[in-house]
Order: structure tokens, then sequence, then C-alpha cells
């Protein structure tokens, strides 16, 4: 996110981040806050919740400086992935193991890059390789095809191979 966007926080932050109705900038924020929020729930272990914590990116910050935080708040994630043990089940709609953690960060990151760049005007695709990691961990029933498209597909942004947009989606982080 930081390499893709880092050359581009003059542009105009506040248009739509792609199809979402948010801006770049709150799209941003989102992400960071996500980040943070999966590397609570890893810390903290909730069996049957969320933990009761939410992030707010200061609204005076600029476009460098929420990318600062979801960077740092990345950091983190990263950190109590390093730290946890493959065993261990924290709350995300189910118990879910540090694989879906890291999963969904990856996920968050790289489907709200490509939000921002459509935003921004950036030509960028999500990597190949990132979003099969995505689609094997939370997404089991997805189509054959470039990864890239199918993800794109899997979580509402892109028509795939004939099908239309998708309307609803979800993704299946805790284990069964």
């Amino acid at each position: 996110m930081i390499r893709v966007l880092g050359s581009h926080v003059g542009g105009d932050w506040t248009v739509a981040a792609g199809t979402l109705e948010w801006s770049c900038w709150t799209t941003v924020a989102h992400v960071a806050h996500d980040l943070l929020a999966c590397a609570g729930q890893l810390a903290g272990r909730p069996a049957d919740g969320y933990l009761l914590c939410d992030l707010m990116v200061s609204p005076t910050a600029s476009p460098a400086e929420a990318l600062a935080v979801a960077a740092a708040c990345g950091g983190l994630l990263a950190v109590a992935l390093d730290a946890a043990d493959p065993g261990l089940r924290a709350w995300h709609f189910g118990p879910c193991d540090p694989t879906g953690f890291a999963a969904m960060g990856v996920a968050e990151t790289l489907l709200h890059t490509y939000d921002i760049t459509r935003g921004l005007g950036v030509d960028w695709q999500l990597p190949a390789r990132l979003a099969t990691v995505v689609l094997v961990r939370l997404f089991p029933d997805a189509p054959p095809g470039p990864p890239g498209e199918v993800l794109l597909w899997m979580t509402g942004r892109a028509a795939f191979a004939g099908r239309p947009r998708r309307g609803s989606w979800t993704w299946q982080a805790a284990l069964p």
C-alpha cells in the first residue's frame, strides 16, 4: 500500500475510492483500523466477540500521515502474528487462527489499495501471488481463474468470466 500509494499523496484523497462510498482518505483510515483490530484480536484472544476498542485516525491527518498510521498498524499485526502460537484461536465471526488473521490483513490491504488506486486514477493490479493466498484461505469456494480477477469478483468489485458483479459477499476466516 505504501509503495503503491506513497507517491500519490498529493492527489485529491477526498474522491471516492473506486466503487466504494468512502473517500480514498477514509479508506486508508479503515485499513489502519482493521489491521489494528486484527492485531488486537490476536493479542487479546477473545473467544466470543470483538475487543471493545477502536482506532480513530485524526481527521486532520494528511494522506501521507494516514498512510503512516496504516503502516504502523500493519507492523503491529505483523508482530502479533509473529508472536502467535499456530494453535491460537481468537474471534472473527467464530474461532479464527493466525493464518486467518494474516489473510484478512493481506485482503484488506490489497483490496483497499485497489479501491484507492481507482479513485486516484493510478494504474495498478492485484499481485497474483498475494491474491492466491487470500483466495485459498478466505474464499475456498472461489472459481478457477486469474487470482486477481477472481478476488475482485469474490469481493463484489468486478464482473468475472460472464458472471455479473456480486452484490453481497463474505469471506470465511473462522475455522469449522
